[in-house]
Formats: C-alpha cells, structure tokens, sequence
C-alpha cells in the first residue's frame, strides 16, 4: 500500500497505489524540467495532470532550480505548452526565492554584485533589490584597474552563460570582506541540453567561486529548505500533507526528506532507477536521504488514479 510505505522504500507504484498516496496528501511540488517537459515539450499528460489534480482540490506548485527565467516568462511557458491554469503565484523558482531571501530574511542594505542571467536579475528588480549596475568592460580592462563598488553587500552567484575570468576576481575581492553575503541560487553542476549535450549550471559557477575566496555560499535553491519555506510561508502547507515530485536525486528528492514531505522521482528527466537503488545500499547519510519514497516511468501514470 502506497500509504504505508517507508522512508526512502524506492517503492515502484501504479494505479490504485498512485491514488491512494494522491488522496492522503493536499499539495503537490513537482520540478519543472524532466518532470513537467523537457525543452520545449511537455511531458506527455502533463497538462492533463495538472488539470485534474487541481480540479480534485489539490493545491500545486512548481518548484525549479532553473534561474534563468523571471515567473512571468515561466507563465507564459506553461500556456505555451498547453497549461492552462498555471498562475505566477505558483511558481517558485530558484532566482525568485533568492530575491525574497535578500529582500525579506538579509534584509540587505546596500548593493549586490549577481553573476547571473536576466531570470536572476529581473527578480531582483521586482523584489526592489539594488545591484550593480552591469560594467561594459572592455577588453583591456583587468581586475588591476577595474572599478568596485563600495556599496556591495551581498554577491549572488546564477547560471550565467556570460561568466567569465573578471567576473569571478570582482565577486573574490567583494568577499574579502566578511560582512559581504555569498548566495548561490542552486548547486545544479550541469543540466542536459538537446542532442546528448550539456551546460554546465550554477553550482559550477559557484564552486568556482568558492574555491577562489575560500567561503561556502548559502544555497537557496533545491536542496535547501527556504524554497519550501517560502511556499510555507504563503500558502501555510503542511509537510506530511505535501508530495514531492522530481527527476534528480540530489536536489529535488534530498529536498523533498530535508522539508519532510513525502518524494516521488519520475524517470523522464536525469536520475535513474539504477542509481537511486545504489543510493538505498549507500553509507553515506546524504546518498540515504536522497532516495525517493516512491518512483513512476512518468508523471503521465498519474492519470489512471486521477480519471477513476
């Protein structure tokens, strides 16, 4: 019985399993990208998924790591792919969540030098954040003679497909002072783009950084608790009434077991059955927490045990 499995079981379900774990919870948390689509495409069902589930009271949300989209470009992606009833007010991204965390829990007074895409700074901007304005640098302009500015208080690493070298030494001189935050949006390392490529993510970037200021930045994204935490704090949710569902073990299933919600991995996106089962035989206390309580080929199998 679904209901009744254990932490962490790895548990294959279909069907009745399905809609009995359904009906003991109120919310549902799914990723975004291997979850919902991929690219361009929406896993197939998944519309119809949301739809139902929201039509049966289920609250829903979607949680992602991806930064490089502000929540009203996400909307528009989700009725792009034939989501109708996807609102702004359920999208909780990693660059969203790192506005409010600077804005509402820092309370940051001063500027933030962001290494970081338009998804990042556009929620910065929304959430009144100041930054620093972007240098046009030249190519002969080097970290010896490049201007800093006084007012930084708090440097935001993202996925920023235009990182380069003075980049990295301006945020390592801003965090030679102490009283400087350092946030990452998420630890992603990589994410895999069409034709067997991939690009290397935030957690790159970031690990990049912290190697050369040797400092650890506060991560906001998946796995850390204050994406939940912000959901929580809006919507009042429940952890033992909530279902987490997601492609990555490291992020979105550690995720799900460090909030305390139930977790789900679908097989559509990065992480693989094989590899969750060695998680469940691992030592190591993070692989252990990183096991899904419940796993589908695809989000499309909720549809059985929603149109019963």
């Amino acid at each position: 019985m679904a209901g009744a499995a254990g932490r962490g079981g790895c548990h294959t379900i279909r069907g009745a399993q399905i809609k009995e774990l359904l009906q003991s919870k109120r919310n549902v948390l799914f990723d975004c990208d291997g979850v919902i689509w991929n690219g361009e495409t929406a896993v197939t069902g998944a519309p119809e998924v949301v739809r139902l589930l929201k039509q049966q009271g289920k609250r829903v949300f979607f949680v992602t790591n991806n930064c490089t989209r502000p929540r009203e470009n996400y909307v528009q992606k989700f009725s792009r792919l034939g989501f109708t009833d996807v609102a702004e007010e359920d999208i909780f991204s990693s660059a969203y969540c790192s506005a409010a965390y600077l804005r509402d829990v820092a309370r940051v007074q001063g500027k933030v030098f962001v290494i970081g895409c338009y998804g990042v700074q556009k929620e910065l901007l929304n959430a009144g954040v100041t930054m620093v304005e972007e240098d046009n640098d030249g190519p002969d302009v080097s970290i010896y003679d490049c201007p800093l500015d006084p007012d930084v208080k708090a440097v935001l690493v993202g996925y920023d497909e235009k990182f380069n070298f003075l980049k990295l030494a301006k945020a390592c001189c801003y965090l030679r002072n102490s009283e400087c935050l350092f946030l990452a949006t998420d630890p992603d390392p990589w994410h895999p783009l069409r034709g067997g490529r991939v690009t290397p993510g935030s957690g790159s970037l970031t690990a990049a950084l912290e190697t050369a200021s040797n400092r650890k930045a506060t991560v906001i994204g998946k796995p850390g608790r204050f994406m939940f935490e912000c959901i929580a704090g809006q919507f009042d949710l429940d952890p033992e009434q909530s279902l987490m569902v997601g492609d990555r073990l490291e992020t979105d299933v550690l995720f799900g077991t460090n909030c305390g919600l139930s977790t789900m991995l679908t097989l559509t996106g990065v992480s693989t059955l094989k590899e969750a089962e060695e998680y469940k035989g691992s030592d190591s206390p993070e692989k252990k927490d990183s096991v899904p309580d419940y796993v589908v080929e695809s989000i499309t199998d909720f549809l059985e045990a929603l149109e019963e």
